[in-house]
């Protein structure tokens, strides 16, 4: 069951996670060994906001030549990590920010305007949470609209039958896929757009369509024919999965999307009773690992890493009972996982550089963006 409306903002309001647990599963304690969850992510985070504050340009952004979007998702990670939105290096991101994406939250265009404008209106909307004031709210409220008005929909020519209908893509007329869809989703909703918005109905028919799952929720062609649950990186023609193409057909799935589907569909309301996030939650039973991106292997593991720590901690439950009766906590698998794969400066960096994850900045957030979603799983939900 969902828990009551109130319960839903105060987490939003929280650490930053996405959406409160709507479920539990087993009885362990949500507190995390103080080994794991206190000291060593701790020392992990400290050495990471240490580096990124480091590496900030001298305009306020962070690898902006590679991508203007990746200052969004900097400053975002460090405001989960316990900087406030006074702190100089933030306040010179949130000022790149603001003019990247418009006073009135309308300004991003171009290929990327979509992306843009979700992760820069959760960083603005996250300052405000951590005690910024109301001063970001016009800008927030644009950056909804915005976002609604890039969704592919009716706007655009589009009907409920078509697999485009209610995705997003980088920007405006870009083909919808799921990590853009995902990340237009969370924003919507940390932002406050209620769970039965329209848009994010809308939304949801395209992620379910990206979903490998024969059922009422998918007709298209690829839907049964690996049929395990996992998630794609787009329906729309035809389909296209990151993976590849399975054995005897099909597009294969992987964990990022699965992770990223996951959160999506729990985002729009949907509940452990409906069958996409049973069939999602056994993907994630069957291919349970942070030591790959399943599916991927080490391509896109950071990624990987954010998607899952948001998803489960979106969850509520601090364990996960793996296809083999193995029982985990996934915040401590994930704690160490990224402890041994922290570089001396306190980065985090892919040398599987595959969608950037060789760029230290962008990689680096995303492992914070990560720990910050395990560390709201420590905190008490009413």
């Amino acid at each position: 069951m969902l828990h009551r409306s109130h319960d839903r903002r105060r987490f939003l309001q929280g650490a930053g996670a996405g959406v409160i647990g709507f479920w539990a599963i087993g009885g362990r304690s949500a507190a995390i060994g103080q080994e794991t969850q206190g000291a060593s992510s701790d020392a992990l985070t400290a050495k990471a906001v240490a580096f990124l504050k480091s590496r900030q340009e001298a305009e306020g952004g962070w690898s902006t030549a590679i991508s203007p979007g990746i200052t969004g998702l900097v400053v975002t990670s460090l405001l989960r990590s316990g900087v406030t939105p006074f702190d100089p290096a933030v306040e010179k991101g949130l000022a790149l920010i603001e003019q990247t994406i418009g006073p009135d939250g309308s300004q991003a265009d171009g290929p990327h305007a979509n992306y843009l404008t979700a992760i820069g209106i959760m960083a603005l909307n996250e300052a405000k949470t951590k005690g910024a004031g109301n001063r970001y709210d016009a800008t927030i409220a644009g950056g909804q609209s915005a976002l609604i008005g890039l969704q592919w929909d009716e706007g655009e020519g589009k009907t409920p039958a078509d697999p485009f209908y209610g995705g997003a893509g980088y920007g405006s007329k870009s083909r919808p896929d799921m990590s853009n869809t995902s990340f237009m989703i969370e924003a919507l909703r940390e932002t406050g757009l209620p769970e039965d918005d329209p848009a994010l109905q809308k939304a949801l028919l395209f992620v379910s369509r990206a979903q490998n799952l024969d059922s009422e929720f998918n007709d298209q062609p690829f839907a049964g024919k690996v049929n395990d649950g996992g998630f794609i990186y787009t329906p729309a023609n035809g389909g296209e999965s990151q993976a590849g193409e399975a054995p005897g057909g099909g597009l294969r799935s992987y964990a990022s999307m699965t992770y990223a589907g996951l959160k999506s569909m729990v985002y729009a309301g949907l509940s452990m009773d409906d069958p996409r996030v049973k069939a999602a939650y056994e993907f994630i039973r069957q291919n349970y690992s942070l030591d790959e991106n399943p599916g991927l292997g080490q391509q896109g593991l950071y990624y990987y890493y954010q998607t899952f720590a948001k998803a489960l901690a979106a969850l509520g439950n601090p364990t996960l009972t793996d296809a083999e009766g193995q029982e985990h906590d996934w915040r401590a698998d994930l704690v160490a996982a990224l402890a041994k794969r922290q570089g001396v400066r306190g980065e985090w960096v892919n040398p599987a550089d595959r969608w950037m994850e060789g760029d230290p900045n962008l990689v680096t957030s995303y492992a914070l963006l990560a720990l910050a979603s395990a560390r709201s799983m420590s905190e008490p939900k009413a």
